[in-house]
């Protein structure tokens, strides 16, 4: 066995600045070296001799171009993964054939609804419940339907028509609540009938309950004075689901509330979201001046009209998902239907889940660093008791407040998931800069999942430290030590610590322990093939899951810019997907992403078409949803992470414009995309060149861009004058630009600083059953 080194050296490349054109700084990668300009900026915007041109600012814009990405319906969906799907963040429902009837189902589904009885776990005690669904129950026999997604407006609009005519549907959710409209034509009569589901975890498909575990108490109805219905699901560990609707005319709206401890809150709660709803077209008004402000946040646009289309199904599908002052996403979202998976899992899922919100601009979606954040007793409390004074961890899965005790190392449990989850908090620091994120979770919670691997290393007869046997999620073979996956977010655990007590100005007294640990612990193993799954354990068969390979992706401690280390990455991706029996959509995107950080836009592109390919075991669905043995949420989402990864990235203290972007896409729009260290980027790339790139600082941190560019550089700020860089070598550009500032990056003459869709060069046909 041997070791790659722990502390690559950087890329020793270099370039020199070159004369300035047009008064601005400009680099070229050759001739003497000057000082760049130094620029005595004026109030921001003053004058500015250069502005975007944005074509999508306008109602209409947004519309026609969203309209290009909706989904449609030509024939009626009998299956969930088929159908279209609604959500706010908590209530959700999809829409499709009632099984067996001739009757159209639309699910009723809430993010917080759940079990409240740990000590049956996650799967059966604390398990996201059912709650019901509604099914509209024509005349005539459904023979056609003409439906359309909208994602501009997140409402489904259409017809259906019988044998006994037609109506009109509608429908939306907005502010937990469901509004749905259906307008009968010729002898049609539409009837609506809400039936309640029996409150136990949906893993029943799979497995018998646990010994001892009793069923919920059954739900009972009544109407109240004003004429609303309700159903009261009362809980055997306490709480209560309650379910209100009434129907004028055409209309039904419908809302679920949820409470624990109270037995009754919830009753309240969804009557009161009803009565503030009044009607389809009061609660549309609303919900349309949300959606329309959201999207506005950020806009992307290539060439791949199916592929494009998907990617912005996937915003729309995490915003139906997730709000950050809601529940951290169940595996199936609130979208649940029979599963193994009815609850939260933390190994992959749940980090998978929320990657592309940050370069979309929408923090806002955020309920996993809001879940750590108010959790933090609950983390303590999971790990063993010798361990909480100091430690905090989480085990696999759990429901939405972090229930799930953690083994320890040395009996072959799974460690790490708490610190991977961490990572993606500390993402969210860096997309934004806010210090609270940074002070009030990750470093908190992060000193505490180390303190407890820390508990656990012990140093060997070769002087490092080493880790006894934990497992690689979801490897079949645990390691006797050092599993690449612990090691991994070890080293990344301590050197953010290091970095984030610098920050915050804390004199921390583990400081020292974390130095030692990085300077101590035991090098990755590796053989032949690449990263092992842990010492004597090579990886020797399929593995879904790239565990050992976090520190290639989404670590990037071990990355394409030490030259050094490209060959144990390239022999180590190409092992994992070697061995294909256990391979899953995302090992496809995983394996995506890993080869766009390569810079090799065209392999990923390759592996991620493989998730869309009908021939794989589990491809992309209908209507982008994805599902093994139930459903699950995070494989589309992290397709739409792949991608960006193509467009933009920027670990390792760089930002990497259009790094991966492969051959056939010849033009790409990206605007307001967000980035570490709080930089709005907006970029143009026509004929396969580069055309112009602008950058807007939110925080003021350190710019360093490679750009893609050749030739000489114009380097404006939004006043005009030039900006103050210096040339890193490796077309890298360090660029000074105070916070609130915007700079253009080009080269050659001025081009067009136009932000527009591109033309579509690879038709394909929409999402849904067109």
């Amino acid at each position: 066995m041997t070791s790659h080194p722990e502390q690559p050296s950087p890329v020793p490349r270099r370039a020199v600045l070159g004369t300035a054109l047009g008064g601005a700084a400009a680099v070229t990668l050759s001739g003497t070296a000057h000082a760049a300009p130094v620029d005595r900026p004026a109030a921001a915007g003053a004058g500015h001799p250069w502005k975007l041109r944005n074509t999508m600012t306008t109602d209409g814009a947004w519309d026609r171009f969203l309209r290009g990405q909706d989904l449609l319906w030509t024939r009626l969906p009998t299956l969930w993964y088929e159908g279209p799907f609604l959500g706010d963040g908590l209530l959700g429902s999809m829409i499709y054939q009632e099984p067996g009837a001739n009757q159209i189902r639309l699910t009723v589904q809430h993010g917080r609804v759940q079990d409240h009885r740990p000590e049956f776990g996650s799967g059966w005690g604390t398990a996201r419940l059912p709650v019901g669904h509604l099914t509209l129950e024509p005349v005539g026999t459904i023979t056609a339907v003409d439906w359309r997604l909208s994602l501009w407006n997140a409402e489904l609009t259409g017809t259906v028509t019988t044998t006994a005519g037609t109506f009109t549907l509608a429908a939306l959710i907005h502010d937990e609540v469901l509004a749905v409209r259906a307008t009968a034509a010729g002898g049609e009569h539409v009837t609506w009938t809400f039936h309640p589901e029996e409150a136990v975890s949906p893993r029943k498909v799979q497995e018998a309950p646990p010994a001892g575990y009793t069923a919920n108490p059954p739900w009972t109805t009544r109407t109240t004075a004003d004429g609303t219905e309700q159903v009261l699901q009362p809980l055997t560990g306490g709480g209560q689901t309650a379910t209100s609707y009434r129907r004028s005319g055409d209309e039904l709206l419908l809302s679920v509330g949820h409470s624990f401890p109270s037995d009754s809150a919830a009753e309240a709660d969804s009557r009161r979201q009803l009565r503030s709803a009044v009607s389809y077209s009061t609660l549309r008004r609303r919900h349309t001046r949300w959606w329309h402000a959201f999207y506005r946040k950020s806009f992307v646009s290539f060439p791949d009209q199916r592929l494009q289309s998907f990617h912005w199904i996937q915003l729309y599908k995490v915003a139906s998902a997730s709000r950050a002052d809601g529940p951290v996403m169940a595996t199936p979202g609130p979208w649940l239907e029979p599963t193994p998976w009815p609850a939260v899992w933390w190994n992959l899922n749940v980090q998978l889940e929320y990657w592309l919100i940050h370069a979309f601009n929408h923090p806002e979606l955020d309920s996993l660093a809001t879940t750590l954040r108010q959790s933090q007793e609950q983390l303590t409390a999971n790990v063993p008791a010798a361990y909480r004074s100091d430690s905090s961890g989480i085990g696999r899965s759990s429901d939405m407040f972090a229930n799930r005790e953690v083994g320890r190392p040395g009996t072959g449990a799974e460690t790490g998931d708490l610190t991977w989850a961490l990572h993606n908090v500390w993402l969210s620091y860096r997309h934004s800069m806010d210090k609270s994120l940074l002070r009030d979770t990750v470093y908190p919670l992060l000193r505490r999942t180390i303190t407890y691997y820390w508990h656990f290393l012990t140093p060997g007869s070769d002087g490092r430290l080493h880790l006894p046997s934990t497992l690689s999620p979801e490897y079949p073979v645990v390691p006797p030590q050092d599993t690449n996956y612990d090691l991994a977010l070890i080293r990344w655990g301590c050197q953010t610590l290091l970095d984030s007590a610098e920050l915050l100005g804390v004199d921390d007294e583990l400081k020292p322990r974390w130095q030692e640990i990085l300077a101590r612990l035991t090098p990755y193993p590796v053989d032949d093939n690449g990263f092992m799954i842990g010492a004597d354990t090579p990886y020797a068969q399929s593995h879904r899951h790239y565990s050992h390979l976090l520190m290639v992706y989404p670590l990037y401690l071990v990355n394409w810019d030490q030259p050094e280390n490209r060959d144990l990455i390239t022999k180590s991706v190409v092992r994992w997907h070697a061995l294909t029996g256990a391979h899953r959509g995302y090992s496809y995107t995983g394996a995506a992403s890993m080869y766009a950080m390569t810079g090799d836009g065209d392999t990923a592109i390759g592996y991620l078409r493989k998730f869309f390919d009908p021939t794989t075991r589990y491809p992309c669905r209908a209507n982008t949803h994805y599902t093994e043995a139930g459903p699950v949420i995070e494989t589309p989402l992290s397709a739409s992470q792949s991608l960006h990864d193509m467009f933009c990235q920027s670990w390792g203290g760089i930002i990497r414009v259009f790094p991966a972007v492969p051959t056939a896409w010849a033009d790409l729009t990206l605007h307001d995309f967000r980035t570490q260290g709080a930089f709005l980027v907006s970029a143009v790339r026509k004929a396969g060149s580069t055309r112009f790139i602008r950058i807007r600082s939110m925080a003021g941190e350190p710019l360093k861009l490679r750009h893609g560019l050749t030739g000489p550089l114009t380097v404006l700020l939004d006043d005009g004058t030039p900006a103050r860089t210096h040339d890193l070598g490796d077309g890298t550009l360090a660029i000074d630009l105070p916070r609130g500032r915007e700079v253009l990056v080009y080269s050659g003459s001025r081009p067009d600083l136009v932000i527009a869709p591109v033309t579509v060069s690879e038709p394909g046909a929409a999402w849904g059953l067109p």
